[in-house]
């Protein structure tokens, strides 16, 4: 059965992430440290890490939201400084508004535009990108988080839930990514075909299953 239905992961498959997350945190600091310097005080990149894992743990059924992390950890620390909370509403739109200022890899345009006159494409990420906000939504007939999926990769329910909503076949798939067990493993756990986007030349883990096909770019999609 030939592929008609191309899944993209966005996180380092369409653009690097760290310097968006770390851009993004840093404008969320500046913005406290300037309008709520209590908030903040006693409080470093670390820590603030440490906030969102201590949550995930206190609430396993949200850990796959990164939205509900982030925005739980800043009402927690509003409220400990007793401010209102409402706040954390403003401060997560700094942070988000940076999270969504991406850089595409330099093909990944072309490539989008020449596979969406092929195949229906649709993205599917943990992460919480908005593909309107990124300036790609117009690509994408679908984008599938772990949010509205319930369930993070490698987990089977999200990319069953890609299959449910754009009605086809686990075969007639290909999910590209760049993560050997989250994208690679995953897809083919759930019947897709799965391609590897090693953007840098990375070895395969070698406690996992080969993928079937390996690229460096997405140019190298037909």
């Amino acid at each position: 059965m030939l592929p008609t239905v191309l899944s993209f992961d966005l996180d380092d498959t369409l653009w690097a992430v760290e310097p968006v997350i770390t851009a993004a945190e840093s404008a969320m600091q500046s913005w406290l440290t300037e309008r709520h310097p209590q908030i903040m005080r006693g409080h470093t990149p670390e820590s603030l890490r440490a906030l969102r894992m201590a949550i995930a743990e206190r609430f396993p059924e949200r850990s796959h939201d990164m939205t509900f992390l982030r925005h739980r950890a800043l009402t927690e620390m509003f409220a400990a400084a007793g401010h209102p909370v409402a706040h954390a509403d403003e401060a997560f739109e700094v942070f988000y508004a940076e999270r969504n200022r991406v850089k595409l890899y330099d093909e990944v345009e072309a490539s989008l535009e020449r596979l969406s006159r092929r195949y229906r494409l649709f993205a599917l990420s943990n992460g919480n990108a908005d593909l309107n906000r990124c300036g790609i939504a117009h690509w994408f007939e679908g984008h599938i988080t772990a949010i509205s999926a319930g369930a993070a990769k490698p987990d089977v329910r999200i990319f069953n839930r890609l299959l449910d909503e754009a009605r086809v076949e686990a075969a007639q798939v290909v999910h590209i990514g760049d993560d050997p067990h989250l994208d690679v493993v995953g897809a083919a756990q759930a019947g897709l075909q799965a391609v590897w986007l090693n953007r840098n030349g990375k070895s395969w883990p070698g406690h996992l299953p080969p993928p079937l096909r390996t690229i460096s770019t997405l140019e190298e999609i037909m």
